[in-house]
């Protein structure tokens, strides 16, 4: 039976713009993984409180891996200023780093939004990160503080050979119908797409079926613990 979500500890770690606000899901003793989970967009509301990371963290946290989420800087207690999602890319190695010092296990990561399109520049050459999740992903040209539409470059994930996971909703406005599985397509194996059914950007009811594809992915590319493990 997998382990129910463990306690949860409140911490700061050292950023590359002063101290990170962190919450931590402990794992089992047993955990053969650990996991980070990036929030979507601060200067549109994002936090590492936001529903989709929550859940994605239940997911996560189901396998028995210690799950870590974050406030990028400037966000929450986090220190420093929003960097456009450069400096940002920097908090996510931190975060990284604090992982491997505490735990030496391999990483999943996980992203919503733009956490995905930050996190994943970080994580996909990282030889730490066993495997990527990005959820909500944005596939069009996305709002930005400077007016200007932001436009993100996934061209790094033509060669990255490592499991990915796109988990999207079928209605979600920076993921139309088409524009990510053409995205999609052009990424190396091993990859899986799933669309939620009647969802949005936000899965706002579809909180569910987003943590079960999450979850069923999780299953089959982590080898299963036996009995004696």
């Amino acid at each position: 039976m997998l382990p129910e979500p463990s306690a949860i500890r409140s911490l700061f770690l050292a950023g590359p713009a002063g101290r990170l606000e962190t919450l931590l899901n402990a794992g089992s003793a047993d955990a053969t993984h650990a996991a980070i989970v990036c929030h979507p967009h601060p200067l549109y509301g994002g936090t590492l409180h936001n529903k989709v990371v929550f859940h994605a963290m239940k997911a996560l946290n189901s396998f028995g891996f210690p799950v870590l989420r974050f406030n990028f800087r400037g966000t929450g207690l986090s220190e420093g200023e929003h960097a456009g999602g450069v400096g940002e890319v920097d908090d996510v190695r931190a975060a990284l780093d604090w992982l491997e010092r505490e735990f030496t296990l391999p990483v999943i990561f996980a992203g919503f939004s733009f956490g995905a399109a930050v996190g994943l520049r970080a994580a996909y050459a990282d030889p730490r990160v066993a495997a990527l999740i990005a959820l909500g992903l944005p596939a069009v040209p996305v709002p930005s503080d400077s007016g200007e539409p932001r436009v993100y470059d996934f061209d790094f994930l033509r060669e990255c050979a490592k499991p990915k996971l796109f988990v999207s909703g079928s209605r979600d406005q920076f993921a139309p119908a088409g524009k990510l599985e053409a995205l999609v397509n052009t990424f190396a194996d091993p990859k899986k797409l799933v669309r939620i059914e009647a969802g949005d950007h936000f899965f706002e009811g579809r909180l569910k079926e987003m943590r079960v594809a999450i979850e069923e992915w999780v299953s089959k590319i982590v080898p299963a613990r036996t009995a004696g493990d």
